[in-house]
């Protein structure tokens, strides 16, 4: 899934109100904390994770991962918060966030 650069602003103007649903630790990306993360983008498809590191390096591969491995996508990275959309094209259609064509 590509996102248009105007897409992507309409996602981050919705993300801004939003509060982290997801905090990494410094235990890191563990087993608990990625089913929790699957369940949470599948229901809310739009959601702020923060990520508690002092390492820049291994904050980008944390969110890499959570983005490639969840088929995700990284809307805006502040700091250690990222902003990240999946769709779910499960849910009813008028439960789903709609997001402006291209």
């Amino acid at each position: 899934m590509t996102l248009s650069e105007s897409q992507k602003k309409y996602l981050r103007g919705l993300g801004h109100q939003l509060k982290p649903l997801i905090i990494v630790g410094n235990a890191g990306l563990s087993q608990s904390v990625l089913a929790e993360y699957e369940s949470t983008l599948a229901h809310h498809e739009l959601i702020k994770v923060k990520l508690r590191t002092d390492d820049r390096s291994s904050r980008d591969e944390m969110i890499k991962k959570l983005c490639t491995a969840y088929y995700a996508e990284l809307i805006q990275c502040v700091g250690n918060v990222a902003l990240i959309y999946r769709a779910n094209h499960d849910k009813k259609a008028h439960k789903r966030l709609r997001i402006p064509s291209r």
